[in-house]
C-alpha cells in the first residue's frame, strides 16, 4: 500500500516539484509572518525592557499601550509606597516632542525623565562619543545635559 502512495507522489515529476515548491513557499511565508509579528511584539514592550532597573511597573489603569501618556496620580503613587515590601518608588516621565534638526525639518522624539536622585531608568550602558570619550550616566547631573541613543543620534 505504501508503495503505490509513493509511485502515486513522486511518480509524476511536475505534480511532486509543484508540491515541494509549495511547501517551501508556505514555509517561507510563515515563518516570515511569525518574524514581523514577534518584531511587532517587541518593539511595543521595547521602553520597558530598555529601562532595566525597576523590577515591576505601576500604571494608570486607564493606559492602553505603551505611548499612551496618562501619568499615575500622586494618591495612587503613596499607594504604590505604602505596599509592604516595596521599597521604592517614582514616577517615570515620558513625554513627545517635536525637534527641529539641522536641515530644518522636524522630528518626533520620544523624551523619558529620570529621577534625579537616583538616576533611575538611564541606559546600563554608554558608549563613547565621536572623540573616544566614554560617557557615564551622571554626566546627566551637568546643565541641560541629554542622552540620545544611538539609533537616534546616527538617523
Amino acid at each position: 500500500m505504501n508503495f503505490i502512495a509513493l509511485k502515486m507522489l513522486i511518480g509524476d515529476r511536475a505534480k511532486y516539484l509543484g508540491i515541494i515548491m509549495g511547501l517551501t513557499f508556505a514555509s517561507l511565508l510563515i515563518t516570515q509572518q511569525l518574524a514581523i509579528f514577534l518584531g511587532l511584539m517587541t518593539r511595543t514592550f521595547g521602553a520597558i525592557t530598555d529601562t532595566g532597573t525597576p523590577d515591576i511597573w505601576v500604571m494608570n489603569e486607564k493606559v492602553q499601550f505603551i505611548d499612551d501618556i496618562k501619568p499615575l496620580q500622586d494618591t495612587e503613587l503613596f499607594r504604590v509606597r505604602g505596599v509592604p515590601g516595596v521599597q521604592w518608588a517614582m514616577p517615570l516621565y515620558k513625554g513627545i516632542i517635536k525637534a527641529r534638526l539641522d536641515n530644518g525639518n522636524f522630528q518626533s522624539c520620544n523624551v523619558f525623565g529620570l529621577d534625579d536622585a537616583t538616576l533611575v531608568g538611564g541606559p546600563p550602558e554608554m558608549v563613547a562619543d565621536a572623540n573616544g570619550v566614554r560617557a557615564s550616566i551622571a554626566d546627566l547631573r551637568r546643565s541641560e545635559a541629554v542622552i540620545v541613543d544611538e539609533v537616534g543620534a546616527n538617523r
